[in-house]
């Protein structure tokens, strides 16, 4: 067996590492570019459309991924297992998690479908302005059906990736973002004698693009990787795998929706304070979320190669791996640090209309949010790498504390009493939200180097 000090007999030195890293990465991470470009397509065209309508699919959006995201930990799950799979050569493994991370998909989805129907309530009596509560109820009760095609193509994507098939995502991701796009433009300005829905035209617009994917990866399931024979006796229990699943994806889940969470409750604070605030909110979100999608592809990568390193029990491979891939998330979040620092307004701008009479007032506020999430990225961007780690390694639970206390005990209230008590104002609710994601990387870090000195465990 080899150990961190010991190279396996064929080293992989820091630059195949990276190259290998940018082949298996840069697919995923341009996948997850495009499937966030669906989302962000919504709320550019409604930025153009109205403020009021951009206030409410900031709001929509923020809701619809604070439930998403924990179902979707059945789907990150997935990718360890599926990883560890093709590292030891087991195909019948790798059938039997993508079974059962659909049938919890499935299950979870049906049991959320309800909070999206009769989302009005709920957020009003979380004290948001009741027209921007209404409108966001409106786009959800569409969207909301978008659920489980969304958390199957999830699994799919965790399935496809794990055995590096990570092209069919690439091209599956941008084809339906440029059909989201097109859909978009007829459906919420009424283009092309459609008639102009606005916002529930970008909800019509999601759902049939999550719809069409989804079928997209179900026929290229069948036919990339025809020997796992993936839906194969589909309707027959696997107890034990459902039981590894949900004990795994439970925690994961909990740990994405700890960070989402902290995200949708700020724009709910930012929410009380006017619905603009609400509206540059949800711009700077946008843009800290298209350049976090390249850590969420890192993340991935780090999963992949860490549940191969681990089937075969390649302690070296896998420190130094980790090392190459910490290396290039701080590059790429230099890089988004200067981006956001040297063009705020322009990125800003880029999500409102010329002639709207609000556009100064959201300018103004959406600057300084991007300002503070310029230096977030880089914790944020460490944090989501060293859970992709960790999850490699199927440690779940630690990881979940650490993002609960991180987030939810330092973070919110940090960013509640910098907005409200001491004046800072929205602003202050993303000073919070850094604070929060520095004390969780640097706890995620902790956790990292204590596992990987008693490499024995991992085997």
């Amino acid at each position: 067996m080899t150990n961190a000090a010991t190279p396996s007999p064929t080293v992989m030195t820091p630059t195949g590492h990276a190259r290998a890293i940018a082949i298996l990465g840069l697919p995923l991470i341009g996948g997850h570019v495009a499937q966030f470009t669906i989302s962000l397509t919504d709320a550019a065209m409604l930025g153009w459309y109205s403020a009021s309508a951009l206030a409410a699919v900031t709001l929509a959006a923020s809701y619809f991924h604070a439930i998403f995201l924990f179902g979707a930990g059945f789907a990150f799950a997935v990718l360890p297992l599926v990883a560890k799979a093709a590292g030891a050569g087991d195909n019948r493994l790798a059938r039997r998690a993508n079974r059962m991370g659909m049938w919890l998909s499935i299950l979870y989805g049906a049991i959320a479908l309800p909070a999206f129907v009769w989302s009005e309530p709920i957020l009003l009596s979380l004290g948001q302005d009741p027209q921007v509560a209404m409108d966001a109820a409106e786009y959800l009760t569409v969207m909301g059906w978008g659920i489980i095609p969304g958390l199957s193509i999830m699994v799919l994507k965790s399935t496809f990736a794990a055995q590096e098939h990570t092209k069919i995502i690439l091209i599956t991701q941008i084809a339906t973002a440029v059909v989201n796009a097109a859909v978009n433009y007829v459906l919420i300005f009424g283009n092309f004698g459609a008639p102009e829905l606005g916002l529930m035209g970008a909800a019509l617009a999601s759902l049939v693009t999550v719809s069409i994917s989804t079928i997209i990866l179900l026929i290229c399931s069948q036919r990339i990787l025809p020997e796992q024979e993936l839906f194969r006796n589909f309707h027959q229990p696997d107890w034990e795998m459902f039981t590894r699943l949900l004990r795994l994806g439970v925690p994961v889940g909990l740990t994405t929706l700890a960070e989402v969470s902290l995200f949708t409750a700020s724009a709910l604070m930012v929410g009380w304070i006017s619905p603009l605030a609400l509206a540059a909110h949800g711009i700077a979100a946008n843009l800290s979320g298209i350049t976090f999608m390249v850590h969420i592809g890192l993340s991935n990568v780090a999963t992949i190669r860490v549940g191969n390193a681990i089937g075969r029990k390649d302690m070296f491979h896998l420190m130094r791996g980790a090392r190459v891939l910490m290396a290039i998330s701080l590059g790429a979040s230099a890089t988004t640090v200067l981006v956001f620092l040297l063009f705020p307004e322009t990125l800003i701008g880029l999500f409102i209309s010329p002639d709207d009479p609000d556009r100064p007032m959201i300018l103004a506020t959406g600057v300084s949010f991007v300002i503070v999430a310029a230096f977030f990225q880089l914790v944020d961007g460490l944090q989501s790498l060293e859970l992709g780690l960790l999850r490699g390694m199927q440690d779940a639970t630690v990881p979940m504390g650490v993002a609960a206390c991180g987030y939810w005990l330092i973070g919110l209230p940090a960013g509640y009493v910098l907005a409200f008590p001491l004046g800072f104002g929205g602003v202050g609710v993303w000073y919070g939200m850094l604070i929060g994601l520095s004390a969780v990387a640097g706890a995620l870090l902790w956790r990292f180097r204590r596992l990987t000195a008693e490499p024995h465990a991992l085997f």
